[in-house]
């Protein structure tokens, strides 16, 4: 779509949102910007130009029939009243990922799924800069795509971490190589039920064509099924041997697809936590095929692969106490893989804002790996509840982040250590997962 002379409301001034109008600018369109609060934080010299209007302290409902495009950001419901408004009269709602790639020269890797995809994609985007020196990673990981969609080499890749939010706006959008990592329950307060965010997944691959390749986890049965709905060449992995994929066999991580055959890591050589970690090394390693990457950049880009901040990340270790920040572990099934990560008796840090999930199942994991479960957060009573129903008394209820981390510390033992996994959004308490993170580690990089 050609952006010159159009005229394009940009709802909500978040980074990506501010990004998008941006781009837009740059492309010659006539810009209004608007957000629900009166004064959102936005960068002045985006204000002073001609081309930029302004829609401050309400919802656009009575305006959007004046544009020709309408951007949302992600945590923009697509059943907002104006969505429903400008569609009934023809004017396409998209998002900022949809608005990059239209222009973008390089080929897009489009990485999804429930958990795993931060570390996936720092995997995928330590191995493409060994590759192709001028990729670069963008979308959910926290550098909006917008920002570097025009600058990004067509020799290279644009590698993008994509939530179901963000997939939820596509268009056109058409990545070379497309990945759903797996499917669990997630976002239901959003989507309303596992139908709906499921059909959202899938939508990262609804434009590719048999040129393109699509990567699946065959372990995992809703991902599994994908495979016949996508006209993509599909790459599967798997912790169990197969005859074509990515596979784990003599407790390697094994490739026999296309021109490849070989075995590209032992699992033992992985330097992150988790048998989690091995299926996000081998979904990178199968991207890293489809894209015609050579082995032995494959295998020694995941050796050297450091931790991704907030995703079991170490902090330090005091008295003989392991601190682990999860923050990145917003819902159940994460929070569980964070605890089976653990190789000392835990004590978790959990809650936080509920999002439409069961707690049932995280509790269930206790028995063998958590001591003590300390709770924050508004989902406080539900997190209790379960916890009672499951039959699980080391709970204790605490304030705030500063209350948990000394409950902790004073229920903790040497050879312990304490997992902040919360199972929960941050919104409640936080800016982010990342700010919640971040003040658990400062906390605990101030004990004495």
């Amino acid at each position: 779509m050609k952006y010159s002379n159009k005229k394009v409301l940009v709802c909500g001034m978040g980074k990506s949102g501010v990004s998008a109008a941006k781009l837009l600018l740059r492309h010659g369109a006539f810009v209004m910007l608007t957000d629900t609060k009166n004064s959102p934080d936005i960068d002045a010299n985006l204000l002073k130009s001609d081309r930029i209007s302004t829609y401050f302290g309400k919802n656009p409902d009575d305006i959007v029939s004046e544009f020709d495009m309408i951007v949302i950001s992600p945590g923009i419901s697509v059943y907002s009243p104006f969505v429903d408004i400008a569609r009934k009269v023809g004017v396409p709602v998209v998002g900022e990922i949809e608005i990059a790639s239209m222009v973008c020269k390089a080929p897009i890797i489009g990485i999804t799924g429930t958990n795993g995809k931060t570390t996936t994609v720092s995997m995928v985007g330590d191995i493409m800069r060994n590759f192709a020196n001028s990729s670069c990673v963008v979308g959910n990981i926290g550098v909006p795509f917008c920002d570097e969609a025009e600058s990004i080499d067509s020799n290279a890749f644009a590698l993008a971490e994509i939530s179901s939010f963000q997939l939820e706006t596509i268009s056109k959008f058409r990545p070379k190589i497309s990945a759903v990592l797996n499917m669990t329950e997630d976002h239901l307060n959003r989507h309303i039920t596992m139908e709906n965010y499921i059909a959202a997944k899938e939508r990262i691959f609804e434009n590719q064509q048999s040129s393109d390749f699509c990567v699946l986890n065959y372990d995992n049965e809703i991902t599994r099924g994908m495979a016949a709905k996508t006209k993509a060449q599909v790459i599967f992995f798997s912790k169990e041997p197969m005859k074509s994929g990515i596979f784990v066999k003599n407790d390697a991580i094994c490739i026999e697809w296309g021109d490849y055959g070989d075995e590209i890591i032992k699992c033992a050589d992985l330097p992150i936590l988790g048998t989690h970690s091995i299926e996000n090394a081998m979904a990178a390693a199968a991207i890293a095929a489809a894209a015609d990457v050579p082995i032995d950049i494959i295998s020694n880009s995941l050796k050297a692969f450091k931790a991704v901040e907030h995703r079991q990340e170490f902090v330090r270790e005091l008295r003989g106490v392991r601190f682990y920040n999860d923050s990145k572990a917003t819902n159940v099934d994460s929070a569980i893989i964070g605890i089976a990560a653990m190789s000392r008796p835990t004590i978790l840090i959990g809650g936080g804002q509920g999002k439409g999930q069961e707690f049932d199942g995280l509790i269930s994991v206790f028995k063998s790996k958590v001591k003590s479960f300390i709770i924050i957060g508004e989902a406080t009573q539900q997190l209790v509840d379960a916890c009672q129903a499951q039959g699980f008394t080391g709970y204790q209820a605490a304030t705030d982040m500063q209350d948990a981390i000394e409950i902790a510390i004073s229920q903790a033992e040497r050879g312990d250590c304490i997992l902040l996994s919360p199972a929960c959004a941050s919104m409640d308490m936080f800016d982010s997962f990342e700010h919640r993170g971040k003040v658990f580690k400062d906390i605990v990089n101030k004990l004495q």
